[in-house]
């Protein structure tokens, strides 16, 4: 059975390659356009199309246009990629249709980029080679002596000006083995895309000697096995928000064309499963997931290894493997991009799964508010059928298993796995007491694995680069790597791929580039509408599980929001709360009713109507609600209100005891007035009163009848001369 699968493989693979090699070969000049919603809605479609215009005016045949998924950068979309062989790709951000145009005359048609609107730009000039440097610390090398100043130092002794050739420092690239880890280090020579060992100053010195300024490849240096993210640095090293990020589950995107099966098979696509089948024994794939330490990635952090394992020992021979893609959470948006971006890598995953547990079926549970995602992963799993991958025999290997998709309505309660299958079985969403776990009596009363979307698209990296490489890159308890929605008040939104273990201070200020308008950091809320607050102060927290168990939160989903100086903790916990009472599924009393009264008592609280006696009841009753709620998600609900109680309480008692917010966020607690010394009587204020509440003659100091005041802040806003005070 190992030759024929791998026999196989091998004729898809000769297919994909003769694609591949006619879409790449030659000396031609590639423009790639993000295609996700994301990008879409940023106008992508429109610059897509753009382009095309151009393409086809110029007559060229020597200029593609390509389509990629969703590279994360969000605050920067649309962006566009130029580049071509042997030379330094170039991005740009967003890119309008009045933009394309000098796009393509000035750098396509003439070779000169905007270097006015480079991402991230603008910048002085694009270097002829840039040294991407490894300055992961996490595995013990201790080799700044040789790539740290070093490096510059001797490029300036060679004579090797910094335009010439940058030095940027990178995030791991995974390439070390187990046996080199903390003895040697990496880098990577762009446009050339050359990845050097590197362990004495004398190997470095040879690297810029016969590279950098001889042109040839040091062969004796050269890795020759490809680390799983060196082909998303090749592309987007440069760029400081993705070369500070360690990608694994989206190490494809913005890489392939996520309709192409040429492509993802180009990139090693499908290779992890056919080790798999080719072996024939699934108790080996659910010790190597063990050994990875792969935790659910969904929220609950449960070792997919073992929850594999617990379906596999199962007498019941009917299981089922079921994908949660009911993404619900606010702000988070990593399922959908993983699924618009790198369907097959998910489909691959989900099979290798069945094969471990012995599942023959599958469920995709994607939200229908993700037409893009759904429409995507349809003609993903149409193609696999197609290509033999999946249905009967996949693979020469005997195996059989099929996939199908169901949508949920948006209810989301449904995240939760005993809901999810109460609605693929056709019933109301709603959870149920366990034990028994889905393991034990799933759907349709069988054994069923439910996993998330970046759960799955782990697996086949921890299939073709090994548990031990894996495990390396997280902490002792948690392997891998960690994706989140960075959203808030961030300078840089957008999804970051990072290891666990990562610091939330590295995340917020290194790769986010901290908050807007130069402001503070204030606290960091993770984990979703059930996450805690984490307070500026602990922002050298190490973000793994249990870290962010005990500090109030959790890790959630993904879902990474970032609060200012100007936020208010007490109306930040009364939004959260506010969903979680909203979604409530009804099922339970304690989350029923518990929830509505957490919202009555903070409504009281942000109103100025509330006695201090409340805090206390509030803390019990979310104390109540935590212990007693029947699912997960009612359980965490109450984790906004006990993570502020905790780290702001401050700003609980100024609510209470002094009536004032000091945010000066909610309406009720704020008081406008107006400074007589300051105000010129320009009636600016007066005019644009929606209430006119505000009196006063030209010329002369105004006044605000604070008995009519609806607290709009309109005269705060128009008012040029600072006169009007926000207290």
């Amino acid at each position: 059975m190992k030759q024929q699968v791998w026999d196989v493989l091998q004729t898809i693979r000769q297919k994909s390659e003769e694609v591949v090699r006619e879409r790449t070969s030659g000396d031609r000049v590639f423009i790639q356009v993000g295609s996700a919603t994301c990008e879409n809605a940023a106008g992508a479609v429109e610059v897509a199309e753009e382009f095309r215009k151009h393409i086809a005016a110029s007559g060229r045949d020597d200029i593609v246009l390509r389509r990629t998924g969703c590279t994360g950068r969000c605050s920067r979309e649309p962006i566009v990629s130029v580049y071509r062989s042997g030379s330094m790709p170039v991005k740009y951000q967003q890119v309008t249709r009045e933009l394309v145009h000098q796009i393509f005359t000035q750098h396509v048609l003439k070779g000169e980029p905007l270097l006015d609107h480079v991402l991230d730009g603008p910048i002085s000039a694009v270097s002829r080679f840039e040294i991407l440097n490894c300055s992961s610390l996490r595995c013990g090398w201790k080799g700044e002596k040789i790539c740290g100043g070093p490096m510059a130092n001797q490029l300036r002794a060679m004579g090797v000006e910094p335009e010439e050739c940058r030095v940027i420092n990178a995030s791991c690239f995974g390439a070390c083995s187990a046996e080199e880890a903390g003895k040697r280090t990496h880098i990577l020579v762009r446009p050339q895309n050359v990845l050097y060992r590197i362990e004495t100053l004398a190997d470095l010195e040879e690297v810029v000697r016969e590279h950098i300024r001889g042109g040839r490849i040091v062969e004796r240096l050269r890795v020759r096995d490809e680390p799983v993210s060196q082909d998303f640095f090749e592309l987007y090293g440069e760029v400081a928000f993705f070369n500070r990020q360690t990608r694994i589950a989206l190490r494809h995107n913005g890489i392939i064309d996520p309709e192409s099966m040429e492509e993802y098979v180009h990139y090693r696509g499908f290779e992890a499963l056919a080790k798999v089948l080719s072996q024939g024994d699934p108790q080996a794939v659910i010790d190597e997931v063990v050994k990875s330490k792969l935790r659910g990635r969904g929220g609950g952090g449960f070792a997919t290894g073992e929850k594999w394992a617990l379906a596999a020992k199962s007498p019941e021979k009917v299981r089922y493997i079921i994908c949660n893609a009911d993404e619900g959470d606010p702000g988070a948006f990593m399922d959908r991009s993983m699924l618009e971006s790198d369907p097959f890598n998910v489909i691959e995953g989900m099979i290798i799964g069945a094969f471990a547990i012995g599942a023959h079926q599958g469920f995709v549970y994607v939200r229908a508010e993700y037409p893009l995602a759904v429409e995507r992963v349809d003609r993903a799993i149409r193609k696999c059928r197609e290509w033999g991958l999946l249905g009967k025999n996949i693979l020469n290997s005997g195996f059989d298993f099929d996939l199908n998709i169901r949508l949920g309505a948006g209810a989301f309660v449904c995240g939760e796995e005993t809901a999810l299958i109460h609605s693929i079985e056709g019933e109301r969403g709603q959870p149920r007491i366990r034990p028994p776990y889905p393991t034990e009596v799933g759907l349709w009363g069988k054994p069923t694995v439910i996993n998330n979307v970046e759960t799955f698209a782990n697996v086949p990296a921890v299939i073709i680069y090994g548990a031990d490489w894996f495990s390396r890159i997280g902490t002792q308890a948690s392997g891998g790597t960690k994706v989140f929605a960075l959203a808030g008040k961030i300078n840089h939104t957008g999804l970051v791929e990072v290891p666990i273990g990562i610091t939330l201070r590295e995340i917020v200020l290194e790769i986010g580039g901290g908050c807007s308008g130069g402001k503070a950091v204030k606290a960091v809320q993770t984990g979703g509408p059930a996450g805690g607050c984490i307070p500026a102060a602990m922002l050298d927290l190490r973000v793994d599980f249990d870290t962010l168990n005990r500090a109030g939160s959790i890790m959630g989903s993904g879902g990474m929001i970032v609060l200012d100086e100007d936020d208010c903790m007490v109306d930040i916990a009364k939004f959260f709360t506010a969903f979680s009472e909203d979604e409530s599924c009804g099922k339970c009393t304690p989350c029923r009713e518990g929830t509505k009264r957490m919202m009555e008592i903070l409504e009281r609280i942000t109103t100025g109507k509330a006695e201090e006696s409340d805090l206390d009841k509030l803390e019990r009753l979310a104390k109540l609600v935590r212990r007693s709620s029947l699912c997960g998600l009612g359980r965490a609900a109450p984790n906004p209100v006990l993570s502020t109680l905790t780290h702001f309480r401050d700003e609980y008692l100024a609510h209470v005891r002094d009536k004032r917010c000091p945010a000066k966020k909610c309406t009720a607690l704020i008081r406008f007035e107006i400074d007589a010394e300051k105000c010129v009587g320009c009636t600016a204020c007066a005019r644009n009163c929606p209430v006119e509440c505000i009196s006063g003659k030209r010329r002369e100091a105004h006044v605000i009848d604070q008995a009519r005041c609806i607290k709009c802040g309109r005269c705060f806003q128009v008012c040029r001369f600072d006169a009007v005070l926000k207290t």
